[in-house]
């Protein structure tokens, strides 16, 4: 079990016998940064995903008190054996040693902190001997219940509660408990990811007032919540062993756990059945939104390349994703696996962690529902994804099909310039709204402003193609038009060069940055979605990257055929707001 763990911590132990107490690995607080009480302010009137991604960020940029960073010794016996663990002297939060937030967190939030810092959350049995071992052990001080119990006001009314019930006692990193419910793991949980553990807020005589509860959802987050980091190191009968390893184990995990052991998948993912199988988020937006967000477990710590894709008018988040169809009634499942291309993107992508956000709305079309609500909504769409996976990490691309071009364009006008975070747009036959005096010298002006932008257009001849022996797209009007009027414009600014493939022309902007990807259709055929069926979602997000090419060809055979699921992945559904 030592193996499991970072070299440096094994030579600790060679060296100096037990190993000294962990501190959090995190970088030195900067003076300017926010104050508890100016950062719990900022988090007024976010979302719960808005507000954990600052949380999150200001955590792992070092926005943390002295005293939460050198943790403490807790030891357990079961069966003859001895364990000692090491865990953080109070609950997480933001801020300085004379004045910080401790943060309630979601069971997401929890975990992706927690898999950054090399820690796990308590078990319930781990709680309870937190408060056994501790220093200084707070009366807990319950606030009626109301709606405001789960907003960041609540949260800070709480937190000066507990730093005038604690005094200077805290302050020399003491191990405190009492002051609030853990958020906690459970084997009982591994099912229902919708779900979020508590237990705990112990009475100074050892007695919980929570029970183990698991009736909320993972969203619901009140001011009573903390997460206390345990750490995953631990020395068993004083050799370095990884706690999840205890855990895990049908004859050590009874140290850990009233409940038995935990499945390995929950802390080793990598021996799970499929390591690929997606994590499916699914997000209801206001406005009869409706989002899924396709997201690898683990995002690990480089840049993540968030995409936007609006769906095409007609479908389906279920129809969009894809699956193997069911027979010919069920033929819109097969058109454009954005799921199976996904997988294959992400697995070309190198260090980008690539994370696809899906669009769909209630009316099944863009253009219907722009008719209907402000541009601006689609720019709070844009940043509450933005903000979920932290603002300073994500680099954007806005790609759409169909009438999702229209997404897209909405999001255009509704800012003043295009944003420098936005790296890419690419429209997958999906550029009928382009309008040479509202959208040209926004894209010029984005694409002058880095070498690192681009903009890709997909268009077929769809002018001359024929639905029951008659055309059904004007000359101007179809995306065939809208793009010759669009690289006609762009002509006049970028110098173009011109390469054919048989049916295919690439007109091509001579550093590759603006790419025109143009069927012509001899036979007349309508094209539409076969732009994106045969490659075209992985070319519009890996075209200009080193990975561009590679195992896959555009408007040729599906690469991503093999990754073609027969059903839907399991979706986990978040509803902001709702116990």
């Amino acid at each position: 079990m030592a193996g499991t763990l970072p070299i440096v911590v094994f030579l600790l132990l060679c060296t100096a016998g037990e190993p000294p107490a962990l501190r959090l690995e995190l970088p030195a607080r900067d003076p300017a940064a926010p104050s508890g009480r100016a950062f719990a302010a900022s988090l007024d009137g976010l979302s719960l995903e808005e507000r954990e991604a600052r949380v999150e960020e200001a955590i792992l940029a070092g926005n943390v008190p002295e005293r939460l960073r050198n943790f403490r010794p807790v030891v357990l016996e079961s069966g003859g054996r001895r364990l000692r663990i090491e865990v953080a002297p109070d609950h997480l939060g933001v801020g300085s040693d004379d004045d910080w937030f401790r943060t309630p967190l979601s069971p997401a939030a929890a975990r992706r902190l927690c898999d950054r810092l090399r820690c796990l959350p308590p078990t319930r049995r781990i709680s309870d001997h937190v408060h056994k071992s501790a220093d200084v052990r707070l009366e807990p001080r319950p606030i009626p219940p109301s709606p405001a119990m789960t907003t960041p006001r609540v949260f800070l009314e709480h937190q000066l509660m507990i730093e005038r019930d604690l005094g200077s006692r805290g302050r020399d990193g003491r191990l405190v408990a009492g002051q609030k419910k853990d958020v906690v793991i459970t084997p009982t949980l591994d099912d229902r990811a919708d779900r979020v553990a508590i237990y705990g807020w112990h009475r100074p005589d050892g007695r919980p007032i929570q029970p183990l509860y698991t009736k909320h959802r993972s969203t619901w987050v009140d001011y009573s919540h903390g997460l206390r980091l345990v750490a995953r190191r631990a020395l068993l009968d004083g050799a370095v062993v990884d706690l999840a390893e205890v855990a895990t184990s049908p004859d050590l995990a009874a140290l850990v756990s009233d409940e038995g052991p935990f499945p390995r998948e929950r802390f080793f993912p990598s021996e799970r059945e499929s390591e690929t199988d997606p994590l499916v988020e699914e997000h209801r937006l206001e406005r009869g939104v409706r989002a899924w967000v396709d997201r690898p477990r683990d995002l690990g710590t480089g840049p993540i390349h968030l995409i936007f894709y609006a769906l095409p008018n007609g479908n389906t988040l279920e129809q969009t994703y894809g699956r193997r169809p069911r027979g010919p009634e069920d033929w819109r499942s097969g058109i454009q696996q954005i799921g199976a291309q996904t997988s294959f993107i992400r697995e070309h992508a190198g260090d980008r962690r690539v994370v696809v956000v899906l669009l769909e709305n209630d009316l099944k079309s863009w253009p219907a529902w722009r008719k209907q609500h402000p541009d601006s909504a689609i720019v709070a769409m844009v940043d509450r994804f933005r903000e979920r996976f932290g603002r300073s990490r994500t680099r954007i691309a806005l790609c759409g099909h169909s009438g999702g071009g229209s997404w897209i364009f909405g999001y255009l006008q509704a800012t003043e310039t295009i944003p420098g975070d936005v790296e890419r747009i690419a429209f997958l036959d999906a550029n009928y709204a382009y309008d040479t005096a509202r959208h040209r010298d926004r894209f010029v002006d984005w694409l002058n402003r880095s070498t690192t932008n681009l903009l890709f257009v997909f268009a077929y001849h769809d002018n001359i193609a024929l639905l029951d022996g008659k055309p059904f797209v004007s000359a101007e009007g179809g995306t065939w038009g809208r793009s010759r009027a669009m690289l006609a414009d762009l002509d006049a600014a970028f110098d173009f060069g011109e390469r054919v493939e048989g049916d295919l022309r690439r007109v091509t902007e001579r550093s590759g940055r603006i790419r025109f990807y143009l069927l012509e259709n001899p036979e007349r055929r309508i094209l539409h979605t076969l732009q994106v069926e045969r490659n075209g979602f992985i070319e519009a997000i890996l075209g200009g990257s080193a990975s561009e090419g590679g195992g896959y060809r555009y408007f040729g055979p599906a690469a991503y055929d093999d990754r073609v699921q027969t059903e839907l992945p399991k979706v986990v559904s978040y509803i902001e707001g709702q116990p």
